[in-house]
């Protein structure tokens, strides 16, 4: 294959990576809790042939790494994961986002009330300390508005990923463009 030919493969590829990226951006933008759901579905899939794979791999697959029960016992533990997230993706992609929004909620709230008890404790090193009490106060604020709104907090994390998509997929029109027009 020619150098040319090559390239103008490559600069092809990179166009339909951006129109993927733009389509699944829209999407997450346009439809957030359908994303979602549909992220926590292949999550199910891969945790459901992923435990499948590994217990193959234990018992006939020849990979041994001398910890066969825990091997055996994580496997199955994937694949009851993956079958309880098919089963209901609905209440699954429930629990999952509410309980990964409150762990960043939780998160969000003891950096805040650290970063404004330290601040507070040293203020002789800082020239003025409302612009880092405030900082934490608003830390503490957002981790408040996650453990109250979860599932609007997450859909808010969607569309901003879509949006952020959709702006990266135009990079990538740019880039594939550009190497189409230059032969590279």
């Amino acid at each position: 294959m020619t150098g040319e030919k090559r390239s103008r493969i490559g600069s092809i590829s990179i166009g339909l990576r951006a129109v993927l990226m733009l389509v699944a951006g829209l999407f997450a933008a346009i439809w957030p809790l359908q994303a979602l759901a549909i992220l926590v579905v292949m999550a199910g899939v891969i945790f459901l042939v992923d435990g499948v794979l590994g217990l193959w791999a234990v018992t006939f697959g020849g990979a041994k790494t001398g910890n066969f029960w825990f091997d055996v016992v994580r496997n199955a533990l994937s694949i009851i994961m993956g079958f309880l997230i098919l089963m209901s993706p609905i209440l699954a992609t429930l629990l999952t986002t509410t309980i990964i929004i409150w762990m960043v909620g939780a998160q969000a709230i003891i950096v805040g009330a650290m970063e404004i008890y330290l601040v507070t404790r040293e203020r002789e090193f800082y020239v003025r300390i409302w612009p880092m009490v405030l900082n934490g106060a608003l830390y503490i604020l957002f981790g408040l508005l996650l453990f109250f709104a979860p599932v609007a907090a997450a859909s808010f994390f969607v569309i901003l990923g879509g949006v952020l998509a959709v702006f990266f997929s135009f990079g990538l029109f740019g880039l594939a463009w550009h190497l189409y027009h230059k032969g590279f």
